[in-house]
């Protein structure tokens, strides 16, 4: 089981790897993808989406096996993402 701080960077990472993937003119990334590139145990990144869609921040696609298929940002998820930009910037 992942600890809070763990549980917290594995969403951040997710938010992140979405929000490049929409700079990138992609609309979202699979599960599959999302695991493979941040390294995530599948379990983790499952507790993850399920957290950030039940935040209104993501909508998922979950297969039969409640894994995530297919992941996206939603309009307050991009709204975040892009204050926090803003907020990093103000700060450096």
């Amino acid at each position: 089981m992942a600890t809070l701080h763990e549980r917290k960077n594995y969403r951040t990472a997710v938010l992140k790897a979405l929000y490049r993937a929409t700079g990138e003119n992609r609309p979202g990334a699979t599960g599959a993808g999302l695991r493979d590139d941040l390294g995530l145990p599948e379990q983790d990144l499952a507790a993850a989406c399920r957290y950030l869609a039940d935040e209104g921040l993501v909508e998922v696609d979950w297969t039969t096996h409640r894994t995530p298929a297919m992941v996206t940002l939603t309009h307050e998820g991009i709204r975040q993402m892009e204050a926090d930009e803003e907020e990093g910037e103000a700060r450096g």
